[in-house]
C-alpha cells in the first residue's frame, strides 16, 4: 500500500479523492433516499463541497498534468474545497453542541433564502443562525452525522495533501525513509 502511494501521481491521488467524495455522497444520498432523512441548509453546504472537491479531483485525473505546478494547483484547490467541508462540518456539531437555550433560530428554509436573497447572505444566514441544524436526527456509534462527516473530510484531506506532497518533494528532491523517491 504504502509502496503504490510513494508511486501514485496526480491521477492516482485524484482517482483517491475522487472516490473518497463518491463514497461520501452515496452515503448522503442513501441516507436521504433511503433512510428518509432530509438534509438542513448545513448538510447541503457540506455536500456543495464533496461535489466541488470531487470535480477538482476529476479534473485533475483527466488532466494530469507532469510538472509540479498542476499538480500543486490541484492539491490546493481540492484541499480548499476539503478545508471548506471541514469547517462546515466543525461548525455544524458546535450548533449541535450548544444548550437548547443557546440555539440560534431556525428562520426561512434555504429553498425560499435563494430564491428571494443574494448568495452571500443566503451563505452568512445559514452559517450563524440556523437552528434546524442543532436538531440531532441520527446518530451511529455515539456519532452524529455531522461528526462522521467531520471524520469524511478529514480522512479526504489525505488525497490533496498526498498531492501536494507529492508536488513538493519533487521540487526538493525530499528523501522517503529508504531512499530517493523517483517520478
Amino acid at each position: 500500500m504504502i509502496e503504490g502511494l510513494r508511486e501514485a501521481g496526480v491521477r492516482g491521488w485524484s482517482l483517491l479523492g475522487l472516490g473518497g467524495c463518491v463514497l461520501m455522497m452515496a452515503v448522503a444520498l442513501g441516507l436521504e433516499h433511503l433512510g428518509g432523512l432530509e438534509p438542513c441548509p448545513l448538510c447541503i453546504f457540506q455536500r456543495v463541497a464533496v461535489i466541488t472537491a470531487g470535480v477538482v479531483f476529476a479534473v485533475a485525473a483527466l488532466h494530469d498534468p507532469k510538472g509540479r505546478l498542476g499538480g500543486a494547483i490541484y492539491a490546493l484547490l481540492s484541499l480548499l474545497a476539503v478545508s471548506a467541508g471541514i469547517g462546515l462540518a466543525g461548525r455544524h456539531l458546535w450548533l449541535q453542541s450548544l444548550p437548547a437555550d443557546e440555539v440560534p433560530s431556525c428562520g426561512p428554509g434555504l429553498d425560499y433564502m435563494m430564491e428571494v436573497l443574494p448568495l452571500q447572505q443566503v451563505v452568512s444566514m445559514v452559517l450563524s443562525a440556523s437552528g434546524e441544524c442543532a436538531e440531532i436526527s441520527a446518530r451511529f456509534l455515539g456519532l452524529s452525522l455531522p461528526g462522521w462527516t467531520l471524520i469524511g473530510f478529514v480522512v479526504l484531506a489525505v488525497a490533496p495533501l498526498g498531492l501536494l506532497w507529492r508536488s513538493l518533494r519533487r521540487r526538493s528532491g525530499y528523501r522517503w525513509p529508504g531512499g530517493m523517491l523517483q517520478d
